[in-house]
């Protein structure tokens, strides 16, 4: 369950009288701090901390964070637009209590993610987790359609002794293999242990492909639950790693060379409880709406790069042939296809069917990703979008002239090519609002400016250990 109402001055209805509770609650359970959470335009997850004993504070009156942070770049330097990166003004955090979760690697610690508003009690419009709320009501008001979501999460462990910034993969065991499972038993257990004791349906968690990988996969839940849960999961991978002497890297690049770390989006569309992906007479069992859904996302897939992989290190993962999805083509359980059509086992289609949706790392602020990839679909739903042909196998193969007769196009190469398609796009800018899509711009710019002249080694380690 997510709230969904504003904060407002005050408190909202019940809060704070639902936190004087729970602070009594939390701390006879030995909880002394509140970790208030939320993610940057740049995609590094930031934080506030209060005691216990102030969290009906927290509730009725927020707590301070300057705005500037909403310019921040992932090496903390700060660049700025027409309204945001000066050092005036201030916000409010208010935790969202239905979020709130006692943290089981970091004993004495309980964690909330947070809404932003204004000193005057209005939205922050700037607020990534406000924009997502807003996308997912209008949607709810505006076509009676709901969502469910849910994003991977891949890093490499590497060994905490490891020299300076260095990378040494924690586990020598092949890609997919039970030597790695056996070397870290105990790692993984640990954080089975506590994803269960957070509350977290774990789906599955095994080593993945490259040196040191693990993917771990989570049940989907509301699209603002499924961006809190996500930034739950790694701060709860960061603890568990730490206490075991490891250090987890969710960066998209953790070297120039080979695959990276991906955080696919699964994403399904529901209409009065019903699965829009299934049960329909259009390919794959989907819906006219559920074909229009993923036209949408296909045809501003270029635009939504600088949103979904925002960082330069991105564009080192972002390969042909490695599972990335970096061409505009769907297909059915096709992994090198950008968007992913799931259908699910036999029998459970109907709560399983689902898009994945490739081209999508953990350096992304997954409140502005899920967000503009809904956008993306509506748009797509709203004009009755056709979805192109099908693609099976991997789009690498087509000639020039082949891809082009088939509509396959590539995405961006780079940051600064995604940045050019995202400031053209006047669906993704107007939903987000001239104050946030000015700061995606101005910090996808800075951080470029920020690599500049660096080689792909040089790039890969800047952002090596920032998510």
């Amino acid at each position: 369950m997510t709230t969904l109402a504003d904060p407002e001055p005050g408190g909202r209805p019940g809060d704070v009288e639902r936190a004087t509770a729970l602070c009594a609650e939390l701390s006879g359970r030995g909880v002394h701090g509140i970790v208030l959470a939320y993610v940057d335009t740049a995609g590094i997850g930031r934080v506030k901390t209060v005691p216990t004993a102030r969290l009906a504070s927290a509730a009725a009156w927020g707590v301070g964070m300057s705005p500037v942070f909403d310019t921040f770049l992932a090496n903390d330097s700060i660049v700025s637009t027409d309204v945001l990166g000066s050092p005036d003004g201030d916000l409010r955090l208010y935790p969202d209590l239905d979020r709130l979760v006692v943290l089981s690697a970091q004993p004495g610690w309980a964690w909330a993610p947070v809404d932003r508003i204004t000193q005057e009690g209005e939205r922050h419009p700037a607020c990534s987790r406000t924009f997502l709320r807003r996308v997912v009501a209008d949607a709810a008001r505006d076509h009676g359609i709901t969502f469910k979501a849910a994003i991977e999460v891949e890093w490499a462990l590497g060994q905490g002794s490891a020299p300076g910034d260095e990378f040494v993969p924690a586990t020598s065991g092949p890609a997919y293999g039970a030597i790695r499972q056996v070397e870290l038993s105990d790692y993984i257990v640990e954080l089975l242990a506590a994803f269960a004791a957070q509350g977290v349906d774990v789906d599955q968690i095994h080593p993945e492909y490259a040196a040191g990988q693990f993917e771990i996969s989570v049940g989907a839940l509301d699209p603002v639950a499924a961006a809190d849960r996500s930034v739950l999961v790694r701060q709860t991978i960061l603890a568990v790693s730490r206490r075991h002497g490891l250090r987890a890297a969710f960066t998209p690049a953790v070297t120039a060379k080979g695959v990276g770390n991906g955080g696919h989006v699964h994403l399904s569309a529901w209409h009065h409880g019903v699965n829009l992906h299934t049960g329909g007479e259009h390919r794959y069992g989907m819906t006219a709406a559920a074909e229009s859904f993923a036209a949408g996302l296909l045809a501003h897939l270029p635009a939504l790069t600088a949103v979904t992989a925002p960082s330069p290190a991105s564009y080192l993962r972002l390969k042909p042939s490695q599972w990335a999805g970096v061409f505009t083509v769907w297909g059915h359980e096709t992994r090198e296809a950008a968007v992913r059509v799931i259908t699910g086992t036999a029998g459970l289609s109907g709560r399983a069917a689902n898009l994945e949706v490739k081209p999508v790392d953990l350096a992304a602020n997954p409140y502005l990703a899920l967000g503009c990839l809904i956008t993306a679909g509506l748009d797509g739903l709203e004009s009755s979008s056709p979805l192109p042909e099908e693609v099976t196998g991997d789009p690498a193969r087509f000639t020039a002239e082949e891809a082009v007769a088939r509509g396959v196009c590539r995405l961006p190469v780079s940051l600064e090519e995604a940045v050019g398609k995202f400031s053209k796009d006047e669906r993704l800018r107007g939903a987000l609002g001239p104050v946030l899509a000015d700061a995606v711009i101005a910090v996808r710019l800075g951080e470029i400016a920020a690599v500049a002249g660096l080689d792909d080694e040089l790039v890969a380690a800047a952002y090596r250990w920032k998510y």
